[in-house]
């Protein structure tokens, strides 16, 4: 005998449908305590969970910070060469030896503060729309996901070029290290635990739980690297 199409409907359709907003958020607050790597329906309809929003607003302002007061400084050095900086710290800490570089000045010549103000008030401007509850498509993620690798990309090599050629480490890139480490961990995992970049479950899964392993382990291995290669400076610095 033909089934009537209210006898087809799923039940658990049929149940959602009932609810009320905030008896879904319920829901899923519940669902994400039992299963931390659950997307929720926000998060699988493009959105974001909002302390990753949050996240990556203050990431920005942080690394919008970094980047204006290294702007500032470049300024002050083409003014006066010869300038006495603030963020000359000591013979390893300092952003002097930086600012005349070409590592400085890597895309058309212009200084990387300048490119690093865009990309954050970029990234400022992502994190206040998904604080706002916004949702976008795949592909937008699946973008932003390529930037950040990029942005992981640079800090290596960026931090290869500071401790091997430069021979210092400038404070506000560090600041803007941690921050894209912070950012581009947390970015890959949340995409991947939505589905939008099409991963095996096991692997988004993973991505998403031990995303703050990898911004831990990534943060590590930049504090090692400095102690070891600045090793006789930092004697110098502590008078031993």
């Amino acid at each position: 005998m033909a089934r009537t199409p209210e006898e087809d409907a799923d039940p658990v359709d049929e149940l959602d449908d009932l609810l009320t907003e905030d008896e879904l958020l319920l829901e899923e607050i519940e669902l994400a305590k039992l299963d931390k790597a659950r997307p929720t329906r926000l998060q699988r309809a493009g959105g974001a969970p909002r302390p990753f929003s949050w996240l990556l607003v203050v990431s920005a302002l942080v690394g919008l910070w970094a980047s204006i007061e290294l702007v500032l400084t470049e300024m002050k050095v083409l003014e006066d060469p010869l300038a006495s900086l603030g963020c000359d710290i000591n013979p390893v800490i300092g952003c002097g030896t930086f600012i005349g570089t070409w590592q400085a000045h890597v895309l058309f010549g212009l200084p990387n503060a300048l490119v690093g103000v865009a990309a954050f008030g970029a990234l400022l401007g992502v994190g206040l729309m998904f604080a706002a509850g916004a949702r976008v498509a795949a592909w937008l993620w699946q973008l932003m996901s390529v930037v950040v690798l990029g942005g992981l990309g640079f800090v290596a090599w960026f931090a290869f070029q500071s401790m091997a050629t430069i021979g210092s480490l400038c404070p506000y890139c560090l600041v803007t290290w941690v921050v894209v480490i912070v950012v581009a961990f947390n970015l890959l995992g949340r995409a991947a635990q939505a589905g939008h970049l099409h991963l095996p479950d096991a692997t988004a899964r993973f991505l998403v739980t031990e995303r703050w392993l990898f911004v831990t382990g990534s943060l590590l291995v930049l504090l090692v690297l400095a102690i070891v290669v600045f090793w006789d400076k930092w004697l110098l610095v502590f008078g031993l």
